[in-house]
């Protein structure tokens, strides 16, 4: 037997889930053009690899 009629609660949880969803969707689209801008603008490339990072050693033989 199918419910037909809608209550109240489902109409703030419909409110709820769209709210989540939307903040979610926003967070999703700062980080991506952040890291878009980032790549863009030719930001420090040089990762956590472990390695010698040349921008490191070069200030401390100045």
């Amino acid at each position: 037997m199918p419910i037909t009629e809608t209550h109240e609660i489902h109409n703030r949880r419909m409110g709820r889930n769209l709210g989540v969803g939307l903040t979610l969707l926003a967070f999703v689209a700062i980080v991506f053009f952040l890291t878009v801008s980032k790549i863009r603008n030719g930001g420090a490339m040089e990762g956590f690899d472990h390695t010698v990072r040349p921008s490191i050693t070069e200030e401390a033989y100045e």
